[in-house]
């Protein structure tokens, strides 16, 4: 039986992983802070695999990371897809220093916990995916707390990498460029949505990725649409 933990399953790109990813071998451990969402979500896949598992905690605050490593339990996982995340856009001098500590606290410090707690108790052969963004590597005017976020999860990821190869545990980085998810009804401005890659091509990428033999490791995945970065 394999157990897969997803953060920010609740919709969006978690969701269509979840989705994608659901087995009659497999227990989904699927995180979310919307529990009418992540009812939902559970709901349509209950009948698609083994078991799911609910997992209801603020990752912006440690204390959270920790209730869920605990519900999670001390079995191991074979998959941790570090997708939990969230987008402050407005010019750097309007960053307050809660949206700051929050987007550190869920993009950047969550990651880094459950990597550090799980990572030394995964079997050979599992693998640890992180969604990241094109803006991992490039700077975008208000999106400095954004951007900031994601280039630090990309150097701590490409260590732990290294780290984790001796170890045969795969660490896969997928860069979309700008997805349709609810993400965008926070935020202020027209945004071209109809131009904008789908969460379900990036769930579709992440399980081709997982899909190749345990030695084989595809680890940097960059998704954008033909009409280019938006």
């Amino acid at each position: 039986m394999k157990r897969y933990l997803i953060t920010g399953a609740s919709r969006g790109i978690g969701r269509a992983i979840a989705e994608k990813l659901a087995a009659p071998d497999v227990t989904l451990l699927l995180h979310g802070r919307d529990t009418v969402a992540l009812a939902d979500v559970c709901k349509s896949l209950k009948a698609n695999c083994a078991n799911i598992i609910r997992l209801i905690h603020d990752l912006a605050i440690s204390s959270g990371v920790s209730d869920l490593i605990a519900e999670v339990g001390k079995d191991p996982i074979d998959l941790l897809v570090n997708n939990a995340g969230v987008a402050v856009v407005k010019p750097f001098g309007e960053i307050t220093s809660v949206e700051w500590e929050q987007t550190l606290g869920v993009n950047v410090t969550a990651p880094f916990l459950l990597t550090q707690h799980f990572a030394p108790r995964m079997p050979p052969g599992s693998s640890i995916v992180n969604i990241l963004s094109i803006a991992a590597k490039t700077g975008y005017p208000s999106w400095s707390a954004y951007c900031m976020s994601k280039f630090a999860l990309e150097g701590f990821s490409q260590s732990v990498r290294e780290e984790l190869r001796e170890h045969k545990i795969r660490v896969i980085n997928v860069y979309p460029a700008a997805t349709d998810t609810s993400i965008w009804n926070q935020l202020e401005g027209e945004w071209p949505r109809e131009k904008m890659i789908s969460p379900e091509e990036v769930a579709g990428a992440v399980a081709y990725a997982l899909s190749r033999p345990n030695d084989v490791a595809l680890e940097n995945i960059t998704l954008s649409s033909l009409t280019g970065s938006l």
